[in-house]
């Protein structure tokens, strides 16, 4: 009887001897890593390639070390001049140290999402509403910052943050377009003003050029008589400069005295 069973039992010792020994075999591609724990103390990080990982007395942990793209679900934020507005984000980061990414931390992937989550509510809740609307790469890259600080000690690098969309109620919305009209209202106005204040110290140099050079009147006089004549209109008005009246009105007065002194 233990005869006939003995090739029974050898082979199964072979089978699972060489089933043993193929488990020591890992392959690891060139963007994963192995945490390698020897009888639950870290022992090194392996790979990539081929590793060998002893049974029963050493565990491995695989790790990815390519860019993680997290979206931010939207979270609810109060900005500091007391707007309440939705917000959400999308964060790349990625592990550079694959020991600390799990020692350090039971699930580096939820640790980071929830640690987004609530750096995004700090860092825009301390900026007012326009500043959420139009400095988002300077608060992109605080949120960056702070995010990169607090996940190093999990050996993760935050390489970017970008908020995607900023979401107002409608009464909110109303009054940024109010606020635009006026803005635009008021530049309308400024640039008005400016035009016409311009105008009048070109005229007020060119009234001055006009009056060292009395020529330059009459020059000026012939110039508005061509434009007039060129122009299809059956009235054409003729202007008279100021000082040629003059020079008639004083020939007249002089005339009128010579006349009376005769008399």
């Amino acid at each position: 009887m233990l005869l006939v069973g003995f090739p029974w039992f050898l082979t199964t010792v072979v089978v699972l001897v060489l089933l043993l020994v193929l488990s020591m075999f890992r392959i690891l591609r060139e963007y994963e890593r192995g945490v390698i724990f020897l009888l639950g103390r870290f022992y090194r990080v392996k790979g990539p390639g081929l590793i060998i990982v002893v049974p029963v007395i050493q565990q491995m942990v695989r790790i990815d070390l390519r860019m993680v793209v997290m979206d931010v679900p939207t979270q609810d934020v109060i900005s500091r001049d007391n707007v309440s507005v939705k917000v959400n984000a999308v964060i790349y980061f990625r592990v550079v140290d694959p020991e600390r990414a799990v020692i350090k931390v039971e699930n580096y992937l939820e640790a980071t999402s929830q640690l987004s989550q609530t750096t995004l509510r700090s860092v825009l809740g301390q900026h007012e509403l326009d500043e959420m609307l139009a400095e988002r790469d300077r608060l992109n890259a605080d949120i960056q910052e702070m995010l990169d600080k607090q996940t190093d000690a999990w050996g993760i690098k935050v390489a970017n943050v970008e908020i995607k969309h900023v979401d107002l109620d409608e009464s909110m919305i109303r009054a940024i377009a109010r606020q635009a009209e006026a803005e635009r209202a008021r530049r309308a106005k400024v640039i008005h003003a400016l035009g016409e204040q311009e105008a009048s110290e070109k005229l007020l140099s060119a009234a001055q050029t006009l009056a060292k050079q009395p020529q330059a009147i009459q020059l000026r006089y012939m110039q508005t008589l061509t434009e007039i004549a060129g122009q299809h209109s059956n009235t054409i008005v003729f202007p008279l400069p100021v000082d040629l009246l003059n020079r008639i009105i004083g020939a007249a007065g002089e005339k009128g005295d010579n006349e009376g002194a005769a008399r």
